[in-house]
């Protein structure tokens, strides 16, 4: 039966996100089967863009239609670039190229958005429930992106998918959330732990630089697909100040690598380096590719009207909410009012007049008249409208 350019897209779009996260689950837990995931789902995208590339082309009778077309070929083609990225992290799991313990829980720990792995105990209230009747992304702000079972994997879980007793969850969200998931599915309180500082100060300050990397590229994604669904100008425009940002950033990070390279001797030894190298590279190519998704709004192309369809059925929603004078949200942190645990919904920029913040934290605060965009969950997205509502004595 064939599949719609809607249907495409929904899929490009999801895949190569959860991709992502799994590209980076892989080499941080070290984990063969994630990463030969992630490489069977390159393939899985390679193919679903050949099919949206001959339904785009069947679908452009006309000169106007072949134009609004031409978008969607540029998000596909995009959206593949993403998905290579992912599959050269996943590469570097299957060809041995581990990170040291020390460097993964540098990358942890500080890190604003962070995974965690993480066994369901006999005694979990959450056991025996689906994701959906558990809410943990909605409760938490962490999303499980995949599920160890025995010997078999679950990957991208829906929220029809039963969460059972010994079941290992990979979940990734803020950081400042790990107490409130970790509680949710084992009923135990723990507290994060604090920044791991590598012993070598030049590659300290590489970690530090690849961490910002990986959040920024990650971010240039989001706002790109923000630029389209508002065709907001602003917003695209910052997505090139991203990738320009990140350019620079690859090389200080690979003049630290090779200034910390005399601590080590021999090949094998030299395998840390050369991954930090990869992934930094990695990370510039997906800001590359969302450079290229921001410059439809840049260059003022019409975005077919398929898109807002297909974003609308994603997996996970992009939204705008503006921040209400005297509610919840207002005068407080991000941090204080636990919007991520509260709602689970992962604030990627906010506006404030004519000022953009890109990289909003724990310790951000929040003022009335801000537009907070936002990604999460249909459910995430009415409860921060509430928390950014006016709020009524009682």
């Amino acid at each position: 039966m064939a599949r719609t350019v809607k249907d495409l897209l929904v899929e490009i779009k999801d895949t190569t996100e959860l991709m992502v996260d799994l590209a980076y689950s892989a080499i941080l837990y070290d984990n063969e089967d994630i990463a030969e995931e992630v490489l069977d789902l390159e393939e899985r995208v390679s193919e679903l863009v050949r099919q949206i590339r001959i339904v785009s082309i069947l679908a452009a009778r006309r000169v106007e239609e072949a134009e609004l077309v031409s978008t969607i070929l540029l998000i596909a083609d995009a959206a593949q670039k993403i998905s290579s990225a992912a599959g050269d992290i996943a590469a570097l799991v299957m060809k041995d190229f581990k990170l040291p313990r020390d460097m993964i829980r540098a990358i942890l720990t500080k890190s604003e958005e962070t995974i965690v792995r993480l066994r369901v105990p006999e005694t979990s209230e959450i056991a025996d429930r689906t994701l959906g009747e558990s809410k943990l992304h909605t409760k938490t702000g962490m999303r499980v992106i995949a599920i160890k079972r025995g010997f078999d994997w679950i990957f991208n879980p829906d929220r029809d998918t039963k969460i059972l007793k010994g079941d290992i969850l990979f979940a990734r969200g803020d950081i400042t959330a790990v107490p409130t998931f970790f509680e949710h599915v084992t009923g135990e309180k723990i507290t994060v732990e604090g920044e791991e500082e590598l012993p070598i100060e030049d590659l300290d300050r590489a970690v530090d630089i690849l961490i910002d990397m990986k959040n920024l590229s990650e971010l240039s994604v989001d706002l790109s697909y923000s630029s389209l669904l508002y065709y907001n100008e602003e917003i695209a425009q910052e997505v090139h100040y991203l990738e320009s940002r990140i350019d620079d950033m690859k090389f200080d990070l690979q003049q630290f690598v090779l200034k910390s390279s005399r601590h080590f001797m021999g090949y094998e030894n030299l395998k840390p380096l050369i991954a930090l190298l990869d992934l930094a590279n990695s990370s510039e190519l997906i800001a590359d590719a969302a450079k290229e998704i921001a410059e439809i709004v840049v260059k003022k192309m019409e975005v077919h009207p398929i898109f807002k369809k297909a974003m609308a059925e994603s997996d996970e929603i992009i939204t705008v909410v503006e921040v209400s004078e005297m509610c919840n949200l207002d005068g407080k942190t991000l941090g204080e009012a636990r919007v991520e645990s509260n709602t689970g919904m992962h604030i990627v920029a906010i506006k404030r007049g004519n000022r953009w913040i890109t990289k909003p934290g724990a310790r951000t605060v929040i003022k009335n008249g801000d537009l907070l965009i936002a990604k999460g969950t249909r459910e995430g997205e009415e409860l921060l409208k509430e928390m950014c509502s006016i709020s009524l004595p009682a």
